[in-house]
C-alpha cells in the first residue's frame, strides 16, 4: 500500500476510530431503548454521550487502602493501547505505521489491555472488583489461544505478518469466505477483548459492576470508552485481515475501509445487544475443547494451500 507515511493519516485514524467508538456506543442506545419500548429518538440515542459531561465533573470514589497508583495505571492503559492498537491498520491505501509484524503489535496491544483491567481491578482494593479483574483474566485465558491462531491463520495466508500485506494478498477473494471459523473466531475475541456482550462477566452486574464497580468519575470514562475503542479498534482490523482491505469497485479505497469497518461494527453491536452474558467457567470448557482445535485446524487450511 502506497503513500504509508502520509502526514494527514496520523491524527486521521484515531478520529475514525473516535467515530466509530461513538457510532458503536449510539446505536447500542437505540437498541436498548427499542428493547425497552422506548422511543428511538436522538436523544435516546445520545443519553450516553450526555454522560460524558456528568462524568468530566464527578467527584473520584477514595477507597482506604487503594493503590491510587497501580490503579490508575490501569485505567489509562485500557483505552491507551487501544488508540495504540490502530497505528497498523490500514485506512485505504494509508497506514501511520507499515510494520513487517504488524499483526504481532496488534495482538500485543490486545494483551496489555489484559494488564491495564487487571491493575483497574486489583488497584482498588475491593472485593468485587477484585473478581472482575479474575475473571476477566479467566476469560482472557480462554479468548487468547483461539484468537491468536485466527490471527495466524490470515497471516499464513499472506506469509507475512503485515497488516498490509495480508490486505493485498486477498485478489478479490476475502479470507472470511475460505477462512470462516477464523473469522467468527476473531469477532468473538473482539467481543472477548473489548469485555462486551456475551463477555461483560468482569463487569458483571451480580458483582456490582466489578471492574467497573469502584471506579467514578474521569476513571470510570475511561474505562468505558476504553472497551467501545477497543470494539471499533477490532471492527477497523478485520477489514485488512479477513474483508480485503480497501480493495472493492467504484468507492475509493478509504470509503471501502470504511464502509466495511462500518457492516462489521454493527454487527458486533448488533451481538453486544442480543446475545447472552456467558459464565467464564462454562467459556473455558468450551473454549479449550471445542473451539481451539477448531482454531489449530483451520490454520491448517491455509497452510495447506501454500504447500
Amino acid at each position: 500500500m502506497g503513500e504509508a507515511g502520509a502526514w494527514w493519516v496520523v491524527p486521521a485514524a484515531p478520529a475514525v476510530l473516535l467515530g466509530l467508538a461513538l457510532l458503536a456506543v449510539t446505536g447500542h442506545a437505540a437498541l436498548e431503548a427499542r428493547a425497552a419500548g422506548r422511543p428511538v429518538t436522538l436523544a435516546a440515542a445520545a443519553r450516553p454521550l450526555l454522560a460524558v459531561a456528568r462524568a468530566l465533573v464527578a467527584q473520584p470514589r477514595r477507597l482506604p487502602a487503594a493503590d491510587r497508583l497501580l490503579w490508575r495505571a490501569g485505567v489509562v492503559t485500557v483505552p491507551v493501547a487501544a488508540v495504540l492498537s490502530t497505528l497498523v491498520i490500514p485506512f485505504g491505501d494509508h497506514v501511520i505505521a507499515d510494520l513487517s509484524i504488524g499483526v504481532v503489535w496488534f495482538n500485543a496491544m490486545e494483551v496489555l489491555t489484559w494488564a491495564g483491567l487487571w491493575l483497574a481491578g486489583w488497584g482498588p482494593n475491593a472485593a468485587f472488583s477484585l473478581v472482575g479483574g479474575y475473571r476477566y483474566l479467566a476469560q482472557g485465558l480462554a479468548y487468547e489461544l483461539p484468537l491468536m491462531f485466527a490471527l495466524i491463520s490470515a497471516a499464513t495466508g499472506a506469509r507475512s505478518l503485515s497488516v498490509t500485506d495480508i490486505a493485498d494478498a486477498q485478489h478479490g477473494l476475502w479470507y472470511a469466505v475460505w477462512m470462516p471459523f477464523a473469522f467468527v473466531t476473531y469477532l468473538a475475541g473482539v467481543l472477548a477483548f473489548s469485555f462486551l456482550g456475551p463477555f461483560a462477566y468482569p463487569a458483571g452486574r451480580d458483582i456490582a459492576g466489578g471492574v467497573l464497580g469502584e471506579t467514578t468519575g474521569v476513571d470510570r470514562l475511561l474505562l468505558q470508552a476504553g472497551r467501545w475503542l477497543w470494539l471499533a479498534a477490532g471492527a477497523a482490523m478485520a477489514v485488512p485481515l479477513f474483508l480485503g482491505g480497501g480493495a472493492g469497485p467504484w468507492l475509493p479505497a478509504w470509503a471501502w475501509s470504511l464502509v466495511k469497518s462500518l457492516a462489521v461494527l454493527a454487527l458486533l453491536v448488533g451481538a453486544v445487544r442480543r446475545l447472552p452474558t456467558l459464565r467464564a467457567d462454562r467459556y473455558v470448557e468450551a473454549a479449550w475443547v471445542v473451539l481451539l482445535p477448531l482454531a489449530v485446524a483451520q490454520v491448517l487450511v491455509p497452510a495447506l494451500v501454500n504447500l
